[in-house]
């Protein structure tokens, strides 16, 4: 059934934009104006607008972006409406009429327009890979070939909501360090550039000898006075270039990856991350039926390190060899021991699942506690280089002060 995009207005004339699926663009009319709606645009969405999903941040759809949590709120509701027994087809009616985003509305009608006409959830939802990662496909076809489509829908909408919860946990210890540093330095910025010389130009004009830690401070702010446009053009094109370098060449992405793992404190953090990634993903998979091989070619892309994903690959073909995930996993420096004799632990009871999230949860657990601990750290760090930084600037300029005051006496 055609899928429809509206313009209209209601009866009290309010401006109104949404989609129907009709029989054709009369029905679709006729439908509107039942409920007293009276549509002034309505055109068909294609196939090919269909597939033109983006995959990422364009200006045309950067207030129409489909969040982690939209879908993970989509997929429990769904999971819901499937496990009450209630069709397919009518469970994504009710999640279209509920959805308030219009872009996942749109994408939500289009797949039920798709499963309407006998293709599988699965396959639907692979047409948007912008919205719906491997993962997540992968995770419904098994879900719809076990037959237990609903179970695994809940475990999605779980490893979202975890994955979300961890995010915004970080997000949370990082974002008061980050914003001290920023004022901080927007202060020490303006103090240096815009303050300090209408105070130090008084020196200039005693033709007072003045000690070095001022000339030095003088000099610093004549050059920022006079470059700073050039210095802000001169960082922005830095962070650019570095920028497409590690992300858009190969070499980059590898020597970024490398780098990320080996950076002071950070580094440590990112590694468990990675490793917790791994494990809930496999675990999740294979809790949902899907293949070993599988799921290892699918977890080699969402640990988002390049490195570790190498060393997946190797893994998986000595799977495919017939070896243990765990002795496979031994061999590796970039996975913990305790990661391989917990999964070795699991594989000899017939509980590997389980041990794969309880990997995860202890990885997590200490990259929660780590991030909390630094971060209560970074606070007085901070505030004690910014008072100093402050200090340097203050004693730069009192020392001239105090020196004509002897001179005075």
């Amino acid at each position: 059934m055609p899928v429809y995009e509206y313009r209209a207005f209601d009866i009290k004339g309010k401006s109104l934009k949404g989609i129907i699926d009709a029989e054709s663009v009369f029905v679709a009319r006729q439908r509107l104006r039942k409920t007293n709606i009276f549509p002034v645009d309505l055109k068909e969405t294609s196939v090919e607008e269909k597939n033109k999903v983006p995959t990422g941040r364009s200006i045309g759809t950067l207030f129409k972006i489909v969040s982690l949590q939209e879908v993970s709120v989509m997929t429990r509701q769904l999971s819901t409406l499937i496990s009450a027994s209630i069709p397919l087809v009518t469970s994504l009616t009710a999640l279209i009429s509920q959805t308030t985003n219009s872009r996942l509305k749109k994408i939500l009608a289009q797949i039920k327009e798709e499963v309407n006409e006998g293709s599988s959830l699965a396959r639907s939802i692979s047409h948007y890979p912008g919205i719906f990662s491997p993962f997540y496909i992968n995770m419904v076809r098994a879900g719809e070939a076990s037959g237990a489509l609903d179970i695994v829908l809940e475990r999605l909408a779980d490893f979202n909501e975890s994955r979300q919860a961890l995010r915004g946990k970080i997000k949370a210890a990082i974002a008061y360090p980050m914003l001290m540093f920023f004022i901080g330095g927007i202060v020490l910025f303006f103090l240096t550039t815009f303050v300090v010389p209408k105070i130090t130009g008084i020196f200039s004009e005693m033709h007072q000898t003045l000690p070095g830690i001022t000339i030095f401070l003088i000099s610093l702010s004549s050059f920022l006075k006079s470059f700073w446009v050039v210095i802000v053009f001169v960082i922005i094109g830095i962070f650019i270039g570095l920028r497409y370098m590690f992300t858009k060449t190969i070499g980059g992405q590898y020597f970024w990856n490398k780098i990320k793992l080996k950076m002071p404190l950070f580094g440590s953090l990112i590694h468990k991350m990675a490793v917790a990634r791994f494990s809930r993903t496999l675990g999740t998979l294979l809790d949902s039926g899907v293949p070993m091989l599988t799921a290892l070619s699918i977890v080699k892309n969402v640990v988002n390190n390049g490195l570790i994903a190498d060393a997946i690959s190797e893994v998986s073909r000595d799977v495919e060899e017939g070896q243990n995930l765990s002795a496979t996993l031994s061999r590796s420096k970039l996975f913990p021991s305790f990661v391989s004799q917990m999964i070795s632990a699991g594989e000899q009871s017939g509980t590997l699942e389980k041990m794969l999230y309880k990997i995860a949860d202890s990885l997590e657990n200490e990259v929660e506690s780590n991030i909390t601990m630094m971060t209560s750290m970074l606070e007085p760090v901070m505030i004690l280089i910014m008072g100093l930084l402050v200090g340097f600037i203050v004693i730069s300029i009192l020392l001239p002060i105090f020196e004509m005051n002897q001179l005075i006496r």
